[in-house]
């Protein structure tokens, strides 16, 4: 599924950013990335959806290898690639409905198809009922609800999330949670950039966690047990 090789990422300021990784990661787990601020999260992620080139390595995603993909094809190769960010990152003036659709929209989808796709989505993350409603009109966790429905309408393989309950008070992140759960549970790839120690010991997934760029630990099921 995601296959990393010998990767490293060096930005033109200078930074180095990943160095030397090296990892596997299957269809269908649900992987926690953990590490401090500035260890690499980050352009890790970017790296699998295409955001990022790397300096250095061969990274495979679905049987495609990122770096020969030509510019135009790379929204194609997103498709298959669901991401849900800390900040929502909704449009502010489309309803609930908009914002999900929208991503069926620009590939042309028929209306009535988008219609069918987004109520299901919305049922999924239990927001049937504020589909009228516009991002202000609701709390922080049903935002990021509406952000993971925007995230797996094209029904992705792989769904990046990044500190998805980072902005979200516990109780609301544990729902958003049992959501990841489940997406997960039907198939879904699963990679979950967080700094939450009680969440990754107590929905015990894979754990790699990277420091200055470098994979330090990973393990299948294992407890966070370093300070950040």
């Amino acid at each position: 599924m995601i296959e990393m090789q010998d990767v490293y990422m060096t930005y033109p300021n200078g930074v180095s950013a990943l160095n030397g990784i090296n990892v596997s990661i299957d269809q269908g787990e649900f992987v926690y990335l953990v590490g401090p601020s500035g260890a690499g999260k980050s352009t890790f992620t970017k790296i699998i959806f295409r955001e990022e080139v790397p300096t250095k390595g061969k990274v495979v995603v679905n049987d495609k290898e990122t770096s020969e993909l030509k510019w135009k094809d790379v929204p194609y190769f997103r498709r298959n690639i669901g991401v849900v960010y800390q900040d929502f990152r909704l449009l502010p003036k489309m309803t609930v409905y908009e914002n999900i659709a929208f991503a069926l929209e620009v590939i042309e989808e028929t209306p009535k198809n988008i219609r069918k796709r987004v109520m299901a989505v919305l049922d999924q993350v239990g927001l049937k009922n504020k589909a009228r409603f516009i991002p202000d009109e609701l709390s922080g966790g049903e935002q990021q609800r509406v952000a993971i429905a925007r995230a797996i309408i094209n029904h992705p393989g792989v769904l990046i999330a990044d500190e998805p309950t980072g902005n979200l008070d516990p109780e609301t992140s544990w729902e958003i949670m049992h959501i990841l759960e489940e997406i997960n549970a039907k198939g879904t790839t699963i990679i979950m950039a967080t700094h939450s120690k009680e969440i990754v010991n107590t929905v015990k997934k894979r754990v790699i966690a990277i420091e200055d760029g470098v994979i330090v630990r990973d393990e299948r099921r294992g407890e966070y047990g370093y300070e950040i």
